[in-house]
């Protein structure tokens, strides 16, 4: 068989249907006769996922080259081959080029860490084009990290504290660190003596990757005052299909501190709490954040102690 120009129609189609590098490398090599080797793999895979290896050869020297061959071996098994890993090439032509891809599936009980792809490749350089020489062989190494699982996080951001008859805010973020999500769906499960202030269930079709989708919700304590502290259950529960369309579920539970109310409470917004009496502020009335009423004391006294020094300066 032989490889002439019809191979750059070859290595066009090769590459328009390549699975997309992420963080890939490069490895570039020059053979015996001006063969230029150039292999493009990803730097890391991850547990259960198929990736590609792309291998393009190119004849630049003025000499043919024939019975050229690839072989590629996995030694512990952690990447499986989709296709025949060995690679025949009866000659190439001066000037004459040859691209092909293989695909892997990543083994699902692969260790994470880093594993290899051994490439060794063989070619017989024909002298003057007449005399074929003794084949010259050469061994390459492809370092490919297998990392595990797809990670999706759920943060929640809430007061350390909260205390009966007060709104408080309630934040949760969801971020995929390294694949797309579809058809996510966001639910807070609260007790029934806590209200929520609008809904308890969200939605989104698509979850970019990195891209956090975020959640502000305002739960409501119970009317009732309290003698001791206790803590407040609320769980969130994600599912979501992720990039093998596998339907997947995480869940996060968040602990929460209710308190009984000192006598003096401000809230973040500017309202203040005296008692069972409330001032509100200016603005629409929000969450309610616990502070010391010694702390609103000493602010106070602060402020007068700064009047007297302004009104002595004068």
């Amino acid at each position: 068989m032989r490889f002439g120009t019809i191979f750059l129609s070859i290595i066009v189609f090769g590459f328009c249907t390549l699975i997309p590098f992420v963080h890939a490398e490069i490895v570039t090599q020059t053979m015996e006769g001006s063969m230029d080797l150039e292999i493009t793999y990803p730097e890391s895979v991850m547990i259960g996922r198929t990736f590609s290896i792309s291998i393009h050869l190119q004849n630049n020297g003025w000499e043919n080259k024939q019975d050229i061959s690839f072989n590629i071996s996995n030694p512990d098994s952690a990447f499986k081959p989709l296709a025949d890993e060995k690679i025949m090439i009866d000659e190439l032509t001066t000037t004459s080029s040859f691209g092909t891809t293989l695909d892997y599936h990543v083994a699902n009980n692969a260790n994470v860490g880093t594993h290899f792809l051994n490439i060794s490749y063989s070619q017989v350089l024909v002298s003057n084009n007449v005399d074929p020489m003794v084949p010259t062989k050469s061994n390459i190494a492809l370092p490919i990290l297998v990392e595990k699982e797809p990670i999706v996080r759920i943060e929640t951001t809430t007061p350390e504290s909260i205390f009966a008859n007060t709104e408080f805010p309630f934040e949760v973020s969801i971020t995929s660190d390294d694949i797309d999500l579809s058809d996510l769906s966001v639910q807070i499960i609260i007790p029934q003596d806590i209200e929520i202030r609008g809904d308890t269930s969200y939605s989104v079709s698509l979850l970019e990757k990195s891209m956090p989708y975020t959640i502000n919700a305002e739960l409501i304590t119970p009317t009732m005052d309290i003698t001791t502290e206790y803590t407040i259950p609320v769980k969130v529960t994600v599912s979501y299909t992720d990039d093998l369309g596998n339907e997947k579920s995480e869940s996060q539970s968040v602990p929460l501190l209710l308190r009984p109310k000192t006598f003096m409470e401000i809230t973040n917004d500017g309202g203040i709490w005296i008692g069972d009496f409330f001032i509100a502020p200016y603005v629409s009335i929000g969450t309610i954040i616990a502070i010391p009423a010694g702390t609103i004391f000493s602010l106070l006294i602060r402020r007068a102690q700064n009047k007297r020094k302004k009104i002595n300066n004068t």
